[in-house]
């Protein structure tokens, strides 16, 4: 089994394509909606709320994690990777969002300005920044912290006139640096992708994050078969919540656009 943790419903804009482009693997996603947004808290909440996810998961079977949350991957993984994962789980991996990221936009020619949209607390980390810089010095980074969003859509209000306003708000300043690629700093924010594209402007390429976190999973799983996940002929898929079930089904089979079918909650 292959997890998948958000502070909320975030996580779902990359399930989603997990279960489109790798759909005979088996998952288990965790909001832990109840506590979202997580980009206002501390970096010892986030650390210690994206541990005890971890360790609801690794006791769920899974054998790989993928943290599906810009702010837990930027305030918690480090610190996961290099001191809890030895002592507690050695072994096992933990991957984030923000590196597949950061190489896919280095990449591409022709790019010389960035945006980057997210929480408060990935924008204030710089873990954009840093990760881009190492890759291709030469880039101008605009960076913009974008709060509201993300209640926004944990509140399912995608396409209402308020939050275009809001989106256009936020962006605004970015545009005006002409910047040629904008990076969504926030799993959260695909669920706007159309609104953010409009606003945005042709001129600048915006990605569906979960597009290319999809494409870097199944090159990691393919150079590590020593994980042991493998293929089954019936997809196997659950989900838990720390929050309302009702409320998390109804948001996110409008999100996932599948029916949800084994739902739990459960207390971390």
């Amino acid at each position: 089994m292959i997890g998948i943790f958000d502070s909320g419903f975030g996580g779902l804009s990359v399930l989603k394509h997990f279960l489109y482009c790798l759909p005979k693997y088996g998952y288990i996603y965790l909001g832990d909606n109840a506590r979202a947004p997580y980009g206002n808290k501390s970096q010892d909440v986030i650390y210690n709320y994206t541990k005890e996810a971890i360790d609801f998961l690794f006791f769920h079977k899974c054998k790989l994690i993928i943290v599906a949350c810009n702010t837990a991957s930027s305030q918690a993984l480090r610190k996961i990777q290099k001191e809890y994962l030895p002592r507690a789980y050695p072994g096992k991996r933990v991957l984030g969002v923000v590196r597949p990221m950061a190489e896919a936009i280095a990449s591409t020619e022709d790019i010389y300005k960035v945006g980057v949209i997210g929480t408060r607390a990935t924008i204030e980390s710089n873990v954009y920044k840093i990760e881009l810089i190492k890759l291709k010095p030469g880039l101008e980074i605009f960076q913009k912290s974008t709060p509201l969003l993300v209640p926004l859509v944990e509140e399912g209000c995608i396409n209402e006139n308020e939050t275009k306003m809001i989106i256009h708000k936020y962006l605004q300043p970015l545009k005006e640096k002409k910047i040629q690629s904008l990076i969504l700093g926030c799993t959260h924010y695909p669920f706007l992708l159309d609104n953010i594209k409009k606003i945005i402007g042709s001129k600048c390429q915006v990605h569906d994050p979960g597009e290319i976190i999809v494409k870097s999973l199944k090159k990691y799983l393919s150079r590590h078969p020593e994980l042991g996940i493998k293929k089954a002929p019936d997809q196997e898929l659950e989900f838990f919540t720390t929050d309302d079930i009702v409320k998390f089904r109804k948001t996110g089979e409008i999100f996932l656009k599948q029916k949800i079918r084994k739902l739990e909650k459960i207390k971390l």
